[in-house]
């Protein structure tokens, strides 16, 4: 069955089935997390045909277990901030939220839970590593843009083991560049402007390495790493014209195989979420080229975990976004175009992999879509996955897998 049709299917999950671990292989002594931000159904499909034909199947798909994840925060349109928190902590809170719940509280995350029971714990982003999706995960303030705030509690509270991803300008204060000059010739608006003095040196004196890039990740055989990539996200979006660039210094698959064998050497086990924020930010600029080609990353990414799982049994994969984005529909190649100009033109075509056949995109919007999204799970106790739900779900599935306890 395409995965392009799941979100019309009425899937539905006894919760009875979810208080506790039944797997044949015992509870998950670890759990790797893709969240593909802003990624639909439909950007699935896109990426599938554009990667693997009508024939083949992505390594995100092709896994036993499959969900359908209700997006609302406590808006009917979510944003990657309450998405998170909601995925890493089981609350529904406002648009803009950190590990917050909606009345401005802070509730305790799986990556905390997990650090708690003695694992190592890891967050991989192509977007600053401060950015909601991994913040959430990690950190508690009321206003997602708190970056160096959330910076600070990565190394003081969270104790987060694996940092990897851009940002660097929140980790230096305004004035003191890093190894990413300020104001580079490809935006000039980047620059430092961390709020909490030199983090990067707080890093260093609580046993991090710190890396800068590709050769120095490699070589590193430190437990605790701190890797930032970029002045803000690892790749860039231009004015109209001036064209998209996706080619981070370090590729995501890269970084993910990094943390899982820097995370692995803990007998305890770990906990890994790995996000590819391209699918999101080039599907705001409605770019199906370069949001294909992110989410081609994030497919090699995956495909590295579950080779990981095979050989850990033990080990929980899941795959999922926080929401959808840019209301991406797939057409065939027409020389009318309904939706018109600008932003929301078609885009395209795009070849079909392993055929001569061809697609077109056809973008509905620039901002977030209020619309179910896919997941897909493998692995130790993927079962409590299956079905219809909210995204708070989610923490509940992995919580019950691990066997965690708050």
């Amino acid at each position: 069955m395409s995965l392009a049709a799941l979100t019309g299917l009425g899937f539905s999950y006894n919760k009875d089935a979810t208080a506790s671990a039944s797997s044949q292989y015992g509870k998950a002594k670890n759990v790797i997390v893709f969240v593909g931000d802003g990624m639909g159904a439909a950007h699935r499909e896109a990426i599938r045909l554009a990667t693997v034909g009508q024939n083949g199947e992505l390594a995100m798909n092709a896994m036993p277990v499959s969900g359908e994840v209700h997006t609302s925060s406590t808006s009917v349109v979510i944003d990657s901030a309450a998405a998170a928190t909601a995925m890493a902590s089981g609350v529904k809170t406002y648009n803009g939220a950190i590990g917050v719940d909606a009345k401005k509280k802070s509730v305790k995350t799986i990556l905390e839970m997990a650090d708690k029971a003695g694992k190592s714990t890891g967050l991989v982003t192509t977007s600053q590593i401060t950015d909601a999706t991994p913040a959430a995960f990690g950190a508690h303030v009321t206003d997602r843009s708190k970056q160096s705030d959330i910076a600070k509690q990565y190394l003081e509270k969270s104790k987060v083991d694996v940092l990897l991803g851009g940002g660097e300008d929140f980790w230096y204060p305004a004035g003191k560049a890093g190894k990413y000059e300020d104001q580079p010739a490809k935006d000039p608006t980047e620059k430092s402007k961390g709020t909490q003095g030199n983090l990067v040196d707080k890093a260093k004196k609580l046993g991090y390495n710190y890396v800068t890039n590709k050769k120095d990740l490699e070589k590193t055989n430190s437990g605790k790493i701190l890797g930032l990539f970029a002045n803000e996200e690892m790749f860039e979006q231009r004015e109209e014209g001036q064209g998209d660039l996706y080619n981070p210094v370090v590729p995501l698959p890269e970084m993910t195989k990094k943390a899982i064998d820097t995370l692995s050497k803990n007998k305890k086990g770990f906990f890994l979420m790995v996000e590819e924020e391209g699918t999101d930010e080039f599907s705001h600029e409605n770019n199906a080229g370069k949001m294909i080609k992110a989410g081609q990353q994030l497919d090699k990414s995956v495909k590295i975990a579950k080779d990981y799982a095979k050989k850990h049994r033990d080990t929980l994969v899941l795959v999922v976004a926080d929401h959808e984005c840019g209301g991406l529909v797939i057409e065939d190649v027409s020389s009318s175009d309904e939706s018109g100009d600008g932003i929301s033109k078609e885009d395209g075509p795009f070849k079909v992999a392993k055929s001569n056949n061809q697609f077109t995109i056809d973008w509905t919007t620039s901002g977030h879509g209020g619309v179910t999204v896919p997941l897909t799970a493998t692995g130790a106790n993927a079962e409590l996955l299956a079905g219809s739900y909210e995204n708070t779900h989610i923490f509940d599935a992995m919580k019950n897998a691990m066997g965690l306890k708050k």
